[in-house]
């Protein structure tokens, strides 16, 4: 067969139909979803791809973390397969496209060459991996870091949500404890697609985010100790205040990230206050600071202040302070001979597009550990996600489907 056209491109309907679909599965309560990993809602959102995947004649391998790999032949025996995926888990107030969309494209890759009877010399593998969001287990990207040997499985499995249930036994509760050894698989290569979480190609009207690097990322987990004393009552001198504490360290956070503009960022989004009452100063306070650049230097360097600082803003307060890294990945730079693929496409296909930094992590950035890897993205509006009123149009995600298409096929090659 020969080459495949420029003009040729995903059937856009059906993949927002499968997006639409697969939202119904963990609805949230203002419109996006809550199917967070290993929880029913998520095991049923499995249930619905396997089928999909079961119809497009995919066949099936699960390994012990729960990493789905959905595999089409190609006609080469010995060649290694292209991967292609994301993550079908969503926050707590997630939206309807974050990792799932990134999935069901790849999908949609599948399906297209069906409809089209291209044939692939190097197999096609559509993943879902188990927990990208870390929003129940932390760390963020917990199968994919497995995967790629950053994690060991047990220390994975002995990881906990707030209610104290571990990731391995929930993973045995959904039914979706595999067979295969985790990182057996090799890659040949990795194409991850996914909305940028950010209103950068919004804002400069384009169609394609050609991601080059990831920004590198340190979630460092304070355990701020005073002491619990009535807010009425106790004279503000002989306060033990670990609330005062954590929101002095919040404001030196954000001192520490403006004063590495440009190309850093820093914040906080987690707060755990005990007991939490009204009337009663904290005894404790958890909370996470999330600081993330592309620039090692930079990261290294935020990372060793706002550890330096934090303990001398809690002495002077009487605050006992201790800090426990339970996130972290180097900033990564992107295979370029991939990058280039997907530029290519972006052009060949006549979409709109531009060279961008991912500034939220990705199973693609551990992949990067292991294969040749890059990314690919769509605008979303007002850069908005992370929130149920996340949203992109079909437009746009058809386009970036289109490039993944035609990526995959270059890396994959068409059977002769």
């Amino acid at each position: 067969m020969a080459a495949p056209g420029e003009n040729m491109r995903v059937n856009a309907d059906r993949l927002w139909d499968s997006l639409m679909d697969m939202a119904k599965i963990g609805p949230g309560i203002a419109g996006g979803n809550n199917r967070q990993t290993l929880t029913d809602a998520d095991a049923e959102g499995r249930r619905l791809f396997q089928t999909w995947c079961d119809d497009a004649g995919l066949s099936m391998g699960v390994d012990t973390m729960g990493n789905m790999f959905m595999t089409r032949a190609g006609t080469d025996p010995d060649a290694l397969p292209v991967y292609v995926g994301s993550h079908l888990d969503t926050q707590p107030t997630g939206g309807k496209y974050d990792g799932v969309l990134g999935v069901l494209a790849g999908l949609e890759v599948v399906r297209s060459l069906n409809d089209l009877g291209i044939r692939t010399k190097h197999p096609i593998v559509v993943t879902n991996w188990t927990n990208e969001e870390g929003a129940r287990f932390a760390p963020a990207m917990l199968a994919s870091g497995v995967f790629a040997g950053i994690h060991t499985q047990d220390y994975a499995y002995a990881r906990k949500d707030p209610e104290g249930k571990t990731f391995g036994e929930e993973l045995k509760r959904i039914g979706w404890v595999g067979d295969e050894e985790v990182g057996a698989r090799k890659m040949h290569a990795y194409f991850e697609y996914h909305i940028e979480q950010g209103p950068i190609l919004e804002a400069e009207d384009k169609q394609i985010g050609v991601v080059t690097h990831c920004q590198g990322l340190w979630w460092l987990e304070f355990t701020l100790t005073g002491r619990e004393a009535h807010t009425g009552s106790t004279p503000m001198n002989l306060r033990v205040n670990a609330g005062l504490a954590m929101a002095r360290i919040l404001e030196m956070v954000q001192t520490v990230a403006m004063e590495n503009q440009p190309g850093a960022v820093g914040g906080v989004g987690q707060v755990f206050f005990s007991p939490n009452s009204r009337n009663v100063l904290p005894g404790k306070v958890v909370f996470t600071v999330d600081i993330r650049s592309p620039d090692q230097a930079k990261l290294d360097g935020m990372r060793a202040r706002i550890e330096a600082e934090a303990p001398r803003i809690c002495e002077a307060l009487g605050v006992g302070c201790s800090v426990e890294a339970v996130g972290h990945f180097d900033p990564v730079t992107f295979d370029p001979t991939l990058v280039t693929s997907v530029r290519k496409a972006a052009e060949d296909l006549g979409y709109s597009h531009m060279n961008i930094i991912s500034g939220a992590g990705h199973d693609a950035c551990w992949a990067a550990k292991v294969a040749p890897a890059t990314m690919i993205m769509c605008p979303c509006v007002g850069g908005l996600s992370h929130n149920e009123a996340e949203e992109i149009s079909k437009e746009w995600a058809a386009a970036g489907a289109d490039v993944l298409l035609h990526a995959v096929i270059e890396t994959a090659g068409i059977a002769e």
